[in-house]
């Protein structure tokens, strides 16, 4: 078992620390945090029963795998200060949004061995989706334990650097997205009658189903909503409604005004 830390436990790093414990992947004494506040410090160690610090370059020089769970505004002030402690070895993994390999290699002025991730909030819940690329300095097997990790608290896939904008708007920032039209479907069944709480539940109920049925069956969205859609039926009259007011363009275009803005960061 490795020593993990972490630099930065707010909700992200939170979750994967549960879930790194929950797989059985290391121990609570193996794994250091730091963070700024005291107050989040003492609810982390409460919780998972791991060290905690206010200092990153403690955390940083006993770290095997390191992760930076800070903003991505942070780094710039965090990796000066944590870059000489950092063991020869180490695999450092950054999670900020927007900032790339070449970037996080420049702020560290020497050699390391480097992957960025985009992980996401349900990562809360066991169900991160989240992307990795690795600079040409980490191993293949260094590469599959950073892959054992995200898969603890979700999925995980390797992607080519050129696609993390792309990741940032279809899974990093969508969930975003997906509460917005559950409120939205909730604010409809409760126009009709429909109690707060129920909606909310039947609401989010049928994207969790639809989902599962899109990565259980292997069948194309289009065929599995064809499948609803009855001739002269309820589904294809809303269908049909949510096509009228440029339900799918808006979609695309949300997504790509998230892709723009995280190549702009």
């Amino acid at each position: 078992m490795k020593t993990i830390g972490f630099i930065g436990c707010g909700n992200m790093g939170s979750a994967m620390i549960g879930g790194i414990l929950g797989a059985g992947l290391t121990t609570p004494d193996l794994i250091f945090a730091s963070a700024s506040t005291e107050t989040r410090l003492n609810a982390v160690k409460e919780k998972y029963g791991i060290n905690t610090t206010t200092n990153n370059w403690d955390v940083a020089s006993k770290s095997d795998i390191l992760i930076l769970a800070v903003k991505p505004n942070k780094l710039s002030e965090v990796i000066p200060d944590i870059s000489g402690s950092i063991k020869k070895n180490a695999v450092i993994v950054s999670i900020a949004a927007g900032t790339s390999i070449l970037k996080l290699e420049n702020l560290f002025c020497r050699e390391i061995k480097l992957v960025r991730a985009m992980p996401n909030t349900p990562a809360l819940v066991g169900e991160a989706m989240s992307a990795l690329s690795a600079n040409d300095n980490v191993t293949d097997d260094e590469l599959a334990e950073i892959v054992s990790v995200f898969e603890s608290f979700g999925k995980c896939e390797i992607v080519p650097e050129s696609l993390m904008d792309a990741v940032t708007g279809v899974s990093g920032s969508s969930p975003a997205y997906v509460y917005m039209f559950i409120e939205a479907m909730a604010d409809a069944a409760v126009l009709d009658g429909m109690p707060r709480s129920q909606a909310y539940k039947f609401a989010a109920q049928s994207v969790l189903g639809s989902a599962k049925m899109v990565l259980e069956s292997g069948s194309h969205p289009g065929a599995l909503k064809d499948n609803v859609c009855s001739p002269g039926g309820t589904t294809i009259a809303a269908v049909a409604e949510l096509e009228k007011s440029g339900f799918r363009s808006a979609v695309i275009s949300a997504q790509h005004a998230c892709v723009n803005k995280s190549k702009s960061m």
